[in-house]
């Protein structure tokens, strides 16, 4: 960054806490988060924020981070994404997904290949936590829509919670100077639904009865259904005994949605897949192009692309209060305005289309390389 000294954007609260960083990072521009968690009884950052801010000076380089001494301030001021290889240890209150994600935001822009090996938990009981499965399913498609073709997600080992003891491996070859525009205004049809069910330290019978039970629902839909089994062994199968089940609708476009769950204590392997199944069919009856959570990783890049307009279509269904403050934040960090406007078609009234200029943004770590 330059010695010139920059307006600091200023926000409050804790929550988007890692959308803001990465917007911060992205564009250069230092932030100010106060009030995080004040009046909590235990106020200020978790540990998995203090991790996650160690991770990303880790990829850059001259970043600069001040914690005030209650924790419920952080100034962050953002160097370069040099990305590299490292390994992270990350606590087990989150899946290593909450650390893999705003990876995917940063690596294509970096002056070097990302590699980072995360250890921890894979999945989490928490249905707001995203697992491993569903970002190898459901983001890296994603990415590659966008021209990140080289991106890969390796499970060197499975760790179910609460004792984690997984690692997985993040892999990006791909460095571009900026995302392609996008124009995705087709509803797919989903052509076909595979998945994967796996379990550490458990009986492998169990994987077996999440397949059947979720076959059972998905039958009467008339699609391929292809479900894998993945049973883990030994050393590779972490520390804690668990099973969890990923389904994914694909279209022939390459476009997917995903449902995923792991299984509690005390609760049924065919009630997991049934439920699981029955969500990945609600999810397709309230999604366009692509699901609610696909949608932040499409809109960051929608945003960084060339100065051009990307178009993408989503259900009502999906403007929901989450999405309303992704986009005040990406309006407040790059002065670019989404607009959404409600489909002409008669048979798609259900639908809106989403447009967002590019900001034009380009990858300054590959030209100070």
């Amino acid at each position: 960054m330059s010695s010139v000294k920059t307006d600091v954007t200023i926000f409050e609260g804790h929550r988007n806490f890692r959308l803001r960083l990465l917007l911060s990072t992205l564009s250069g521009k230092p932030i100010k988060i106060t009030k995080i968690r004040s009046n909590d009884m235990n106020p200020g950052l978790r540990d998995h924020e203090v991790s996650l801010l160690r991770l990303l000076e880790s990829v850059t380089n001259g970043s600069h981070i001040e914690i005030s001494y209650t924790g419920t301030t952080v100034i962050y001021r953002p160097g370069i994404i040099t990305g590299g290889e490292l390994t992270h240890n990350c606590p087990t209150n989150k899946p290593v997904a909450y650390f893999i994600e705003p990876m995917l935001f940063l690596a294509p822009f970096s002056k070097k290949k990302f590699s980072i090996i995360f250890k921890g938990l894979t999945a989490s009981e928490n249905p707001n936590d995203t697992g491993v499965d569903a970002i190898k399913w459901g983001l890296l498609p994603i990415m590659e829509k966008f021209g990140v073709r080289e991106v890969s997600l390796h499970i060197l080992k499975r760790g179910s919670p609460p004792l984690g003891g997984g690692e997985v491996h993040l892999l990006c070859n791909s460095l571009i100077p900026q995302p392609l525009t996008i124009h995705a205004l087709d509803i797919p049809k989903f052509s076909a639904i595979r998945g994967v069910a796996y379990c550490t330290r458990v009986s492998p019978s169990v994987v077996n009865r999440m397949i059947d039970a979720a076959r059972k629902v998905l039958k009467p839909t008339g699609v391929e259904v292809n479900i894998t089994a993945d049973v883990w062994r030994g050393e590779n199968a972490g520390k804690s005994p668990g099973f969890g089940i990923t389904l994914v609708a694909e279209s022939k476009k390459g476009w997917r949605i995903v449902a995923e769950g792991v299984g509690k204590a005390a609760s049924l392997p065919e009630e997991l897949g049934e439920s699981i199944a029955y969500q990945l069919l609600e999810e397709l009856t309230k999604s366009a192009v692509m699901g609610s959570y696909q949608l932040l990783l499409t809109l960051v890049y929608m945003t960084i692309g060339k100065e051009d307009v990307g178009r993408v279509k989503i259900h009502k269904s999906q403007v929901d209060e989450s999405l309303i403050h992704n986009l005040r934040d990406i309006q407040q960090v790059f002065a670019t305005e989404a607009f959404l406007k409600e489909s002409t078609d008669e048979k798609e009234d259900e639908f809106m289309n989403v447009s967002i200029k590019g900001v034009g943004f380009t990858n300054v770590s590959k030209k100070i390389a």
